[in-house]
């Protein structure tokens, strides 16, 4: 898949970032939570904005901004300030973003057995392979040109740049 190729660098650089910290330490989870709620929530504001919900229709069920904050306020921490803007000018560049969130929730399910059992993971939950699935057919079909796939491919890039920035400023 184009996507995944072309982000791949981006992919390990957030992973770098976010790999410092120890998920079993409640201080430490409490730092990535902080700093994935500050790329995070910035990234599903953008997808609702841009309206993602009528590309995906599950697009309700799939976010998790509530999930992050019910899980730092359940730690006493406050939402942090976003770590940067991002507007996803089409629906080409909507896909790219989606594309880097639901693979973090992919991720997350893994990050989840980590997590010390006495901390919340409400965020960290998992979905079903179905749903994934049926993103990766998606793209195939939306972005069925070069100039598409660039877009997306741009917009995915900055969202990993976006999450790099937060990784390291929360996590160090």
């Amino acid at each position: 898949m184009a996507l995944r190729t072309a982000t791949a660098a981006d992919h390990e650089r957030v992973d770098a970032a976010f790999s410092r910290a120890v998920l079993t330490e409640r201080a430490s989870y409490g730092l990535f939570l902080q700093a994935q709620a500050a790329a995070h929530l910035p990234v599903e504001a953008a997808l609702a904005q841009g309206g993602v919900g009528t590309i995906i229709a599950d697009w309700d069920a799939r976010r998790r901004d509530a999930l992050l904050r019910d899980d730092l306020a359940e730690l006493g921490l406050d939402v942090p300030a976003p770590a940067g803007d991002l507007v996803l000018g089409d629906q080409s560049a909507l896909l790219g973003a989606l594309y880097v969130l639901e693979g973090s929730r992919l991720g997350g399910t893994l990050l989840k057995r980590s997590v010390a059992p006495d901390l919340p993971t409400r965020f960290l939950g998992g979905m079903n392979s179905t749903a994934w699935r049926d993103l990766l057919a998606i793209l195939d079909d939306r972005l069925d040109t070069e100039a598409k796939r660039a877009a997306a491919i741009r917009a995915a890039s900055d969202v990993f740049a976006l999450f790099e920035t937060s990784g390291r400023r929360h996590i160090g």
